[in-house]
């Protein structure tokens, strides 16, 4: 005989707590969602009453999924959490399980337990928390106090929230598990400055934004890692576009707003919610499609330094090849400040939540966006097994790539070819096309291969000089007393197949060379000699380049130009895997 705890739902619906029921499970409803999260809707009975005002914290939905929470399931509710919500005008409490364990799986019960009634009892007495006004005074009391007790703060789980509960005070605990830098923006309506951060609890996450003022107030004192009672923020639904977080609603700040720490250890709150999937999925999704992934870093790229075309902003990128158990490699991007601080000499493990799919010539790569989340050696038992994995076998497996590319280098790269590859598929001739090559430099141009440009930021203009100390940049209508040196240099690159004429820029001119433009502009002032033999010591040596190649019309004559897009050393083990990979496709070797 099954025991339910019965008249447990009247008095959790009329906000007296009960420890532990036993509850019955009798079905369960998907919510209409118009974003990625689903969220699930449970029937429950407590052998005298039931109701369908419960909620299943979204972490828990795998529960769902796997057909654990099945019709007729005894359950013992260990955590959960009331929310109030409008339902049709009137305030309703809203029980949403933040814990639950399975006593006695459907099929062994296989019918219902007592003859519950639907109807549900409306409490005649006084709320178990304090009105919404006086949840308010409570909350900025303890912040101009700086109390530690919050036993009286009445909290709505993340996962509760909706723009329909705007007319009542809500607060929310939560920890912060992301921050993004201060961002600005200027355009024809004004200009003002915005961060966001997301917000965890154990129901589940939610994109929280601050501008102008709010910006300024909040952003110092919030910590990754800490946790908050937020209130009186506004709710609106998601932008799916810039918000990939599991929630249809996301958060903003305003002038109302307050936040206070809260000074508990919080240990009850989850540090941040992972969706990992494997590696091997990258190939099966859609440009620009959102994942979270696990992997172990293989190799790695050098920082870049890249010009955006549209903003003339100097952007840094790294790229890195990573791993996982499914034998499968994928090039990760990464960007700005995560680019410039990332060291993968030591093989790290990488937790990465929302990293956005890219896709080239075929192959599929991965890069992080403002708000992707990247945790190194993250201490978590999937980690810690996938670095078991790779030191013990994965480090000497034959990967699949699902990227196309090579090496420490990576993103829209193009595939490995030769340049007779590249020549006989016609890359370049009908618009802009990448691929990467390991080729030796067989000579350099040494003419008009350094020059004086503009100093100015964002210009990189070749100066002319006044014969006064004087020097005029025609693009920006200027003179000046000073200059910057940057190198031109035309390559002649060579594989076993055959060769290719390619520009190189400063940065990437700068790596074959072994010296800095402004050291080769000075070098070549002091000793011309010893100048003229940094072009010579360079020849013959080899590198991955990864080569732009297009179309173009000059003094109406067709050819293809082509630019040194990135330089990087051969990783040799990186290399001569690839070249054991295409001899056993030769050969047929693996085929089945």
């Amino acid at each position: 005989m099954h025991s339910l705890t019965e008249g447990a739902l009247d008095k959790i619906m009329n906000g007296i707590d009960v420890d532990k029921p036993i509850l019955q499970i009798l079905g369960h409803k998907k919510l209409a969602s118009s974003s990625s999260g689903e969220r699930y809707r449970l029937l429950v009975s407590d052998g005298k009453r039931i109701n369908s005002f419960t909620m299943l914290a979204t972490q828990l939905n795998s529960m769902i999924t796997d057909n654990i929470l099945t019709e007729f399931s005894i359950c013992q509710i260990n955590r959960y959490a009331i929310s109030m919500v409008n339902n049709a005008g009137k305030q309703k409490r809203v029980m949403v399980i933040l814990n639950i364990e399975v006593k006695c799986p459907g099929d062994e019960v296989s019918h219902k337990i007592g003859n519950p009634s639907n109807a549900e009892t409306e409490s005649d007495s006084k709320p178990a928390q304090p009105p919404p006004q006086q949840q308010k005074d409570v909350l900025v009391q303890k912040q101009s106090t700086n109390q530690t007790s919050t036993n009286d703060i009445s909290t709505t789980p993340i996962v509760a929230l909706s723009p329909y509960q705007n007319r009542q005070v809500w607060v929310i605990r939560a920890r912060v598990v992301s921050k993004s830098a201060i961002r600005t923006w200027s355009n024809s309506r004004g200009e003002g400055k915005l961060f966001s951060m997301d917000l965890v609890d154990e129901s589940g996450e939610i994109r929280c934004t601050a501008f102008r003022d709010q910006c300024d107030k909040f952003y110092e004192m919030l910590e990754i890692g800490k946790v908050y009672y937020i209130s009186r923020a506004a709710l609106k639904t998601a932008n799916k576009q810039f918000n990939n977080l599991r929630n249809d609603y996301e958060m903003t700040l305003n002038a109302d707003s307050e936040i206070i720490p809260c000074h508990n250890s919080g240990d009850d709150i989850p540090s941040l919610q992972f969706d990992f999937l494997p590696i091997s999925d990258v190939e099966k999704k859609e440009k620009n499609d959102i994942m979270d992934i696990l992997g172990i870093v293989k190799s790695c790229g050098d920082l870049q330094m890249l010009t955006s075309r549209t903003t003339g902003r100097e952007l840094k990128k790294k790229d890195i090849n990573v791993v996982d158990e499914s034998n499968t490699m994928v090039c990760l991007t990464l960007w700005g400040s995560q680019a410039e601080d990332f060291d993968g000499s030591n093989n790290p493990v990488l937790a990465i939540k929302g990293a956005r799919v890219g896709e080239f010539n075929g192959g599929k790569s991965l890069s992080t966006i403002g708000s992707s989340v990247l945790q190194i050696d993250p201490d978590i038992p999937e980690a810690h097994r996938l670095r078991g994995w790779y030191n013990t076998v994965g480090r000497n497996e034959d990967m699949k790539s699902v990227s196309r590319t090579l090496g420490s280098g990576g993103g829209a790269s193009g595939p490995l070819l030769t340049f007779k590859e590249a020549k006989d598929m016609e890359l370049g001739f009908k618009g802009t096309e990448m691929y990467t090559v390991k080729a030796t430099v067989n000579m350099i141009r040494i003419e008009n291969a350094l020059y004086k440009s503009c100093p100015s930021e964002n210009c990189k203009k070749k100066l002319i000089d006044q014969a006064n100390d004087m020097y005029r940049c025609e693009k920006c209508d200027k003179e000046y007393p000073n200059y910057k040196y940057r190198v031109l240099a035309s390559l002649s690159l060579a594989d076993w197949t055959d060769n290719q004429w390619a520009t190189a820029f400063s940065d990437e001119a700068e790596k074959i060379l072994g010296l800095s433009s402004q050291e080769l502009g000075e070098l070549q002032q002091s000793d011309n000699e010893a100048y003229l033999d940094k072009f010579g010591d360079a020849t013959f040596t080899s590198f991955i380049f990864k080569i732009r190649v297009k179309l173009e019309v000059f003094s109406d004559e067709s050819r293809l130009k082509a630019t040194c897009v990135s330089v990087s050393p051969v990783d040799y083990k990186v290399y001569n895997d690839h070249l054991i990979t295409q001899i056993k496709e030769l050969a047929g070797i693996g085929k089945a």
